[in-house]
């Protein structure tokens, strides 16, 4: 249920937030609750993808963009994810999740989400978004950018999403599966 009325809030409340641009970073806050950790009493590692979701939601709404998608019958979808965390969320703790799309490339759309407490960097996670129409097949990233920035060319991406985007295509091909499964085979699993 607490996720269904963070939900409800952060839809509800990004309509009557200031608007921002496409590139323009977004930032929700917060706080701990007692269904969001673990055993260990702090946020649970799966809580936080939960919560990037909201923040991208928050930013596609106050920008525009899903107004764009829907008219077009286009929608995203995360594509892949990867998260680094550096510190606990103890529980009742306040944070915020800054969220900024970073660019694109043909196929994709790259964003970075943070997690700050207290003006602390707590995690920060990558997410690869591509776009799919209603009626079936992929979008060109090339293409939604614009859609929703005409003229626009992607900001140069960092060189940390390049080295992630050489090392997910790694996990993605039939090559690393086979060789998982021989690896397995060969401890005895």
């Amino acid at each position: 249920m607490n996720l269904i009325l963070r939900m409800i809030r952060v839809l509800l409340m990004a309509r009557w937030r200031s608007r921002v641009q496409p590139l323009d970073e977004t930032s929700l806050s917060f706080r701990v609750w007692p269904t969001d950790v673990d055993v260990l009493m702090h946020m649970n590692n799966g809580r936080y993808l939960t919560l990037m979701d909201l923040g991208r939601a928050d930013g596609i709404i106050r920008s525009g963009v899903h107004a764009i998608l829907n008219g077009r019958d286009w929608y995203p979808v995360v594509a892949s994810e990867a998260i680094r965390f550096r510190e606990s969320l103890p529980m009742f703790a306040r944070f915020e999740i800054r969220t900024r799309t970073l660019g694109w490339d043909d196929k994709s759309f790259y964003l970075r989400q943070i997690f700050l407490r207290r003006g602390r960097v707590i995690a920060i996670g990558l997410v690869r978004v591509r776009f799919l129409k209603r009626s079936g097949g992929t979008l060109s990233a090339t293409r939604v950018a614009q859609a929703i920035l005409p003229g626009a060319v992607s900001p140069v991406l960092p060189e940390y999403v390049g080295a992630w985007r050489k090392a997910e295509s790694g996990l993605s091909s039939a090559t690393s599966i086979e060789s998982s499964q021989n690896h397995r085979t060969t401890l005895g699993v």
